[in-house]
């Protein structure tokens, strides 16, 4: 039998009412598991791109849920699929790290690693219920790829994990790891779907599977409609784990367009201008689909209060921000002082972290946004909050910037007029001009700026010269 004709069997047998699914999950469940396997995710977890604690030791690991998606065939010679909710704990001063941060791990488990997939290994198992057995990441492995995909094909519940369909997925996609992103893993099915799973979860519905989902009921065609997702049940709120989108075949990133376009030394003004025509028309989805509040003074006081706090801790970070922190505090002030007179501003679902990365143009050139996760480093809640439009303005105003920073000779002109076609087009689209609130937008450009010069320093030290920039334009700017 192939493994393919074996990966149906097992899922058949495997795929039965929400009612009796949770019986499957016994025979990894166990209290030996994890210690088992802790000497190996030691080693393993710290050095994934995913993993969101880098910088600090790992002093522990913790089982929220352990689920056996596919079983160990009797004879051992085919692949076992382990899904792991685990926590992982490290000395923190944030109270509210003190429970660790929550990973999803997809372990493929073999008694021997076939050649195709000895870069996926992860280690060999010395104890408890799979001792004996190879561990290895099991997104890199097609036939645990492939069965993903078939338990979105047939939507039902296996332990805590819930599978849940929106459209009709054809079968016999072929798989493959897309090894390009950093905070989270997508698989791509036959240039068809893409499958993206979230690996630092968190309780709430994860805004990437949200907003896509109101966009879609809106008829907006800016944003790829989920095709199906997955979740954990495994307290009073579900972990969003993975969602299935259309794959935009041929479609090509605005970032790479944008440096493309400095190389050939090209204007990126009419691009600019599609790309706030179509952010415009996401917001005014979004407005039209979900709670539109007021932004008022008490709501106002608490925006000013978060930014000053993350200037105070970038400062205290890295050094080189701290001559600038009395103009960059400026900028916050201002708004501060426009809302205690009263002044209030309407606040929306956005997207939270939008810039040229998080765009692509289809050969069509029609411009479409993805990625609605939101700044990873933020709580799930407050990106789940309802914000001024002009942060995901400010966004892609700083984006065109660091595009226009990372190419030599740096061309700043380039960047003014990305970032002038921006706005006008987004104005076209929505009927209002971003630049037409200026503090708010200023507060907001800085606020991005400073986030960027803490990534940079923890990330890319090579890089912090791009922020830095913005950031001595943005204190020497008037009140």
């Amino acid at each position: 039998m192939s493994e393919a004709a074996s990966t149906r069997v097992a899922l058949a047998k495997n795929t039965t009412s929400r009612k009796t699914t949770r019986r499957h999950t016994s025979a990894t469940g166990t209290t030996a598991l994890l210690p088992s396997l802790a000497p190996l995710l030691h080693e393993w977890v710290p050095r994934q791109r995913w993993f969101a604690g880098k910088g600090q030791p790992v002093t522990g690991f913790s089982l929220v849920a352990a689920t056996e998606i596919l079983p160990l065939d009797a004879t051992g010679t085919g692949p076992g699929l382990l899904h792991l909710l685990v926590r992982v704990h490290q000395p923190s001063g944030r109270p509210a790290q003190t429970q660790g941060d929550c990973y999803q791990l997809l372990l493929g488990v073999r008694t021997a690693l076939p050649q195709r997939l000895a870069d996926a290994r992860i280690g060999q198992v010395t104890e408890g219920p799979l001792a004996g057995r190879t561990l290895y990441e099991g997104l890199h492995d097609p036939r645990v790829a492939a069965l993903l995909l078939e338990r979105l094909r047939n939507p039902g519940s296996l332990g805590p994990l819930r599978f849940d369909r929106a459209q009709p997925i054809p079968p016999g996609l072929t798989p493959r790891f897309l090894d390009t992103e950093q905070s989270n893993s997508s698989l791509v099915y036959g240039d068809a779907l893409i499958l993206k799973i979230f690996r630092r979860v968190f309780p709430g519905t994860n805004p990437d599977l949200e907003l896509p989902l109101a966009l879609g009921r809106e008829g907006c065609g800016r944003v790829p409609a989920p095709v199906a997702w997955f979740e954990a049940d495994t307290g009073p709120e579900p972990l969003t784990l993975g969602v299935l989108q259309p794959f935009l075949h041929g479609a090509q990133d605005g970032w790479q367009l944008a440096l493309a376009a400095l190389t050939d030394g090209r204007d990126f003004v009419a691009e600019a201008h599609a790309l706030g025509r179509a952010t415009a028309e996401v917001h005014t989805a979004l407005a039209a689909a979900l709670p539109t509040p007021s932004l008022a003074q008490d709501r106002t006081r608490d925006l000013v209060a978060g930014m000053v706090e993350r200037l105070e801790a970038t400062a205290q970070a890295v050094p080189a921000l701290v001559p600038y922190v009395p103009g960059l505090r400026a900028a916050f002030d201002a708004v501060a002082a426009l809302g205690d007179t009263g002044r209030g501003w309407a606040a929306q679902r956005v997207h939270g972290d939008l810039h040229l990365g998080q765009t692509l143009r289809g050969e069509d050139g029609f411009w479409s946004l993805i990625d609605f996760e939101g700044e990873p480093s933020r709580p799930l809640p407050e990106r789940r909050s309802p914000q001024p439009t002009v942060r995901d303005v400010a966004g892609m105003l700083r984006s065109f910037d660091y595009a226009a920073r990372s190419h030599h000779p740096w061309n700043p002109e380039w960047a003014a007029r990305c970032r002038a076609a921006y706005c006008e087009g987004y104005a076209r689209a929505a009927g209002s001009d971003p630049r037409a609130e200026p503090e708010l937008l200023r507060a907001h450009e800085t606020d991005k700026a400073v986030y960027e010069v803490l990534y940079e320093a923890r990330n890319r030290p090579d890089w912090l010269p791009v922020p830095m920039a913005a950031i001595q334009r943005l204190a020497a700017m008037p009140a």
